[in-house]
């Protein structure tokens, strides 16, 4: 299917653009994190290890990664209304099943759910919110696709986290409050331009699994390397961060711990700005790099117990993860044929949400062995490996100018 862009169906009425569809990219994403700093509270009424944590955490991964592997070209050929909408309505029976909870299964299924949500919104969202851009747009566009991902993954947790802490309900009123902002979303969906060329009407799945077109592998390996190694820290973040400052640093306010997390999407957020600065193609060695940094001070945080260290590391790996994420997506997305630009998008954040879940589970399995702040060491040292491996490829063969 072809995109296009400007009035729809021959009118020439106003219809938002794509800040409209970043704000329901940014509402559908801040619901996949806002169980994070309520992990805690979860552990103590049902009664659960650290490893389980992880689990949880995992499941919502690996169904991100079936949403891409099944569905990631689907928007291509239904159009990206009709999934946008499919996401919410995945993202609305997620907070159900929060406010339903009573054991793990609930936890679990609310996850699952909440994981094909962002699998199908991480294609869909982003190949909209850059379609929707009009002429000499695509460089704002590109910023609000991957601000709007970063930016409602920061805000679920600061959300949660406030609520939980200062306001009644702690373990149902996130999810509430999110179910309200859900409804708006489908709101401002109802009214956004169709960027897909007739689209078809209940086509079929084709699973195609991890698909790149040719034109694009080139540009992809080192895109995608840089993704892993920073996705693996957010990971580290939304996973276990607020365990690490209960039980480490002896900090139990939920705002705190949401706070905490929330800082990495800010650095993320902000890396994201300085990419178009920098040039593209040398932002992705120059994020690998500050992410180094930044996870040279998140294992020096965990060696001397120390919160402003912890939050100083978050927002520099996330500088770092957001500079080469938002060069590694704009390469990809811009190298990619019309046709074929949510499918390769999917394939690109299938590589990116392997690297949010297996590293972790790994911290949380070694967390049982060695302890949480061992675990936590052994996990930096790795990602720090990796993230330098990525940046030294992407300096000695830099991508082809999309």
């Amino acid at each position: 299917m072809k995109s296009r862009k400007g009035p729809v169906n021959g009118r020439a009425a106003w219809r938002p653009g794509y800040p409209a569809a970043a704000v329901v990219f940014a509402i559908g994403m801040a619901g996949t994190t806002l169980p994070t700093p309520l992990y805690g509270l979860y552990q103590e009424e049902i009664g659960f290890s650290e490893l389980m944590v992880t689990v949880v955490f995992a499941v919502y991964a690996v169904a991100v990664i079936t949403a891409l592997l099944v569905a990631g070209n689907y928007s291509d050929e239904a159009g990206r209304r009709p999934v946008l909408l499919c996401a919410m309505a995945l993202s609305a029976a997620s907070a159900g099943c929060f406010l339903l909870e009573n054991g793990l299964p609930w936890l679990f299924a609310g996850r699952l759910l909440s994981g094909f949500a962002a699998g199908l919104l991480s294609g869909a969202a982003t190949a909209a919110v850059i379609e929707l851009a009009g002429p000499g747009q695509q460089a704002q566009a590109a910023f609000a696709a991957t601000a709007a991902n970063m930016g409602g993954l920061g805000c679920g947790p600061l959300l949660s986290g406030l609520l939980a802490e200062y306001a009644p309900w702690p373990l149902m009123l996130p999810f509430w409050v999110h179910l309200g902002l859900v409804a708006v979303a489908c709101g401002i969906i109802r009214f956004l331009p169709e960027t897909v060329v007739e689209p078809k009407r209940w086509p079929p799945l084709k699973p195609q699994g991890v698909a790149v077109p040719p034109e694009v592998k080139g540009v992809f390996a080192p895109a995608a390397a840089a993704a892993f190694a920073g996705f693996a820290l957010l990971g580290l973040f939304t996973a276990v961060a607020p365990s690490f400052a209960s039980q480490t640093l002896g900090v139990d306010n939920l705002a705190v711990s949401g706070a905490v997390v929330f800082s990495v999407f800010l650095g993320s957020t902000f890396g994201q700005s300085l990419t178009q600065r920098i040039g593209t193609r040398r932002s992705l060695p120059v994020g690998c790099g500050v992410l180094v940094l930044g996870l040279v001070l998140v294992a020096s945080s965990l060696i001397a117990e120390s919160l402003p260290l912890l939050v100083l590391g978050a927002l520099c790996g996330g500088t770092g993860q957001g500079l080469a994420f938002r060069a590694a997506l704009s390469l990809v997305s811009g190298a990619a044929p019309e046709q074929h630009r949510g499918a390769t998008i999917s394939a690109f954040f299938v590589v990116a949400y392997t690297g949010i879940s297996l590293p972790v589970v790994g911290v949380g399995a070694m967390a049982m062995w060695l302890g949480l702040r061992a675990a936590g060491l052994v996990f930096t040292v790795c990602v720090m490996l990796l993230a330098a491996c990525a940046g030294t490829y992407a300096a000695r063969r830099p991508p082809a100018r999309a």
